[in-house]
């Protein structure tokens, strides 16, 4: 049986069980059956007891900020699923909570029937609490593997206050987590035995989902219906499309057009990514072969550096980057700190300035209703603020000064933590992520250092202005776009 001493770690305390029915695999965060060290995991397992595999990918009603949009994006991806594990003997057992608590159990049953359970470490949100909640109930050994990034999060004992050096420690060790790559296909080859038929008792309690029709599947759940769906697709084919189109189209100008909100330059992969429907080493692995890359190519006197590093042209490298370095950076502190969400977590320079600067006068100060609405007198920000509520996403520099302007118009920088939260939450099909916090912390001055000179509000905070924005980029389609 493969190991993989960094990536997996026991849940309970319970064994292993090999007179059990089945392997069970409870995926809830790497929703894909390509790339995957989860599956791999269970894949393995069955191998190893002879056993045939089922896959449990469930949805429930009950998390923070549920809505049509985020519901359909995670059902769009699970019928996705569903036709890949059809052309296999794996058994692909998808399940939509009707009502609230209606699928309290179902994991315990099927996990009474299993050999053992293996499902997803992701480190953010309320997957961390829901399966310490379920790990004492699971009968039998529950393991808990990460297929986050490029870097395990075991390999790292500390949370890293700047992307300098988490990028340093990074590409120290980038080469060996390259040998680490999950299988590109997982099922490719393996024979496992078929579960013919599941227990009726369980299939009568907890129906499968019908995904036929998965976007107006969730017109009659007890969720936010006040935040529709968008153009965007959910799902790991809709992803790799648009991975695709971005190394073809987009990569070649990215380094010199990303930040241009009306370049079209950006890969629009955050979704993909937070749901698990794309994964980092897909990317990297198709980036790396694009560009006939190998090993030879790297430059260790660049380490710690933004570019130079993996040998590449500078579209690559920036594009690398932010998947790599800001992306999993973001993870390494969600997995060391239990504040990662929180305004408290901001280093203790950022809370002195901000705290120096609590009582300065405010120009404008908008309620979260105002902000919400795009009720303000910027035009760029409503703009960028109607771009979220209307896509699901804010286009990546614009974000940045989203953020800022929030801490400049709010009465205090706690309630703009808030706010930003809330909106983002809400909203991004991205939110509710590592990164959603990571980047809402950048703008209060997580990971950056402290700038001169010193201004009102800000304090020593670094300062955004949508003046200077609208000098350095063309904006006016964007607002007009977005008005």
């Amino acid at each position: 049986m493969d190991e993989l001493p960094l990536r997996v770690r026991a849940a309970n305390q319970a064994a292993a069980y090999p007179d059990g029915e089945f392997v069970l695999y409870w995926m809830t965060a790497f929703r894909r059956t390509r790339w995957n060290h989860s599956l791999d995991r269970a894949v393995s397992w069955a191998k190893k007891m002879s056993k045939p595999l089922l896959v449990l990918e469930a949805l429930r009603l009950d998390y923070p900020w549920a809505s049509d949009r985020f519901h359909s994006f995670v059902l769009q991806g699970m019928k996705d699923n569903a036709a890949a594990f059809r052309r296999t003997n794996v058994r692909h057992y998808p399940y939509l909570e009707p009502e609230r608590g209606a699928g309290k159990g179902l994991l315990v049953a099927l996990a009474r029937r299993a050999c053992v359970v293996v499902t997803d470490d992701f480190p953010a949100f309320f997957i961390p609490r829901m399966v310490r909640a379920a790990a004492p109930q699971v009968p039998v050994l529950l393991e808990l593997v990460d297929s986050n990034g490029l870097v395990p999060l075991a390999a790292l004992d500390k949370a890293y206050p700047t992307a300098y050096s988490f990028r340093r420690f990074a590409h120290r060790k980038t080469l060996d987590y390259l040998e680490d790559m999950p299988r590109r296909r997982p099922l490719a080859g393996v024979r496992l035995p078929r579960l013919s038929r599941m227990a009726r008792e369980i299939t009568k309690r907890w129906p499968r989902a019908s995904l036929a029709a998965s976007s107006s599947s969730v017109a009659s759940l007890p969720i936010d219906h006040s935040v529709p769906t968008t153009e965007l697709h959910g799902g790991s084919v809709a992803a790799r499309r648009s991975w695709r189109r971005f190394l073809e189209m987009q990569l070649p100008r990215y380094a010199s057009e990303r930040n241009q909100p009306e370049a079209d330059a950006t890969s629009n992969l955050s979704p993909y990514l937070h749901f698990g429907h794309i994964s980092t080493f897909e990317v990297v692995d198709e980036l790396l072969d694009h560009y006939g890359w190998s090993p030879e190519k790297v430059e260790p006197a660049a380490r710690g550096q933004r570019s130079g590093w993996w040998g590449l042209d500078e579209n690559a490298e920036s594009f690398l980057d932010e998947l790599v370095t800001w992306r999993e950076v973001g993870f390494n502190t969600a997995a060391q700190c239990t504040d990662y969400e929180r305004f408290e977590s901001l280093p203790n320079w950022a809370h002195e300035t901000l705290d120096a600067h609590r009582s300065d006068v405010r120009e404008h100060v908008y309620t979260s209703d105002q902000f919400e609405g795009a009720e303000t007198h910027d035009p760029l920000w409503n703009a960028a603020q109607r771009q979220l509520v209307r896509d699901g996403h804010i286009h990546g520099y614009l974000r940045m000064l989203w953020g800022k302007k929030i801490l400049e118009w709010s009465p205090t920088p706690e309630q703009a933590h808030e706010t930003m939260v809330q909106l983002n939450n809400k909203y991004a099909l991205d939110g509710r992520d590592p990164n959603s916090y990571s980047g809402i912390s950048w703008v209060l001055g997580k990971y950056d250092r402290p700038w001169a000179p010193e201004r009102p509000i800000f304090g020593r905070v670094r300062y955004m202005t949508s003046k200077s924005t609208a000098r350095k980029f063309k904006v006016d389609n964007y607002i007009e776009q977005y008005s």
